[in-house]
């Protein structure tokens, strides 16, 4: 496959404040996303999907009740999504996707990571072409089967392969909820390790030297910021 992709949770593991961390960026994309869609998991997918995430990574039922009641009192902040493009340490390609209240506090942040970084930020479209926006799935499973239940649910698999047990399919996010109804209707008690919308590099990049350092600073920096969500590369990092 060829492709790097990382849990959020994982990739914030390193900050010593990793699990307030998370709660807080669950909390507000659960209160966008109710805000936008309706804040009933019943009628609202994304929202459903979003919270069973949550509970998956932990996220304590009142800090998602929280975020809900928030949404549905129509009061509050009013996020908007931005997403930032760039190069990191070794020339490897950086997206970072943010959940903002004040666009200017949050592209001086995202700027300032990467000026300490020995990073160049770039416009938007700088890397995102040379990305996928695939969903993601990575389960324990028969390649065999599994690709037999997408194909007879008409989902158009982008790539799957198998690592001992563990499946993984990469399909359009445009297929995301057709792939994993698909996948839940075929294998009852399906359990997902990654179930996700991701930008997946297609090429990889190799870090090596005193790079490895600086970029791993990089990703602990942006993710210490509350504003960032997500943050997607194409770096290939040697194994600790």
């Amino acid at each position: 496959m060829g492709r790097a992709y990382q849990n959020r949770k994982e990739s914030m593991a390193k900050t010593a404040d990793a699990k307030s961390k998370v709660y807080s960026k669950y909390g507000r994309e659960l209160y966008v996303c109710a805000k936008a869609g309706g804040h009933e998991p019943e009628s609202n997918l994304s929202l459903r999907n979003l919270i069973d995430k949550a509970k998956k990574d932990q996220v304590p039922a009142h800090v998602i009740e929280k975020a809900l009641q928030k949404a549905k009192g129509g009061a509050g902040e009013d996020f908007s999504p931005a997403r930032y493009e760039g190069f990191g340490p070794g020339n490897a390609m950086v997206i970072v996707e943010c959940l903002t209240d004040n666009p200017n506090r949050t592209f001086g942040d995202v700027r300032q990571c990467f000026n300490k970084t020995k990073s160049k930020l770039g416009t938007q479209g700088a890397v995102s072409h040379m990305f996928d926006h695939g969903a993601i799935f990575v389960f324990k499973g028969d390649e065999e089967a599994v690709l037999e239940a997408l194909m007879e649910a008409d989902v158009d698999v982008i790539d799957i392969e198998s690592d001992g047990d563990k499946v993984t399919v990469i399909a359009p996010h445009t297929d995301y909820f057709k792939a994993k109804t698909a996948l839940q209707d075929a294998f009852d008690g399906v359990d997902f390790d990654l179930d996700e919308i991701q930008f997946l590099p297609r090429d990889t990049t190799p870090v090596e030297g005193d790079d490895v350092e600086m970029f791993e600073k990089l990703l602990d920096m942006l993710n210490d910021l509350d504003d960032v969500q997500n943050v997607y590369h194409s770096a290939e990092l040697p194994e600790a």
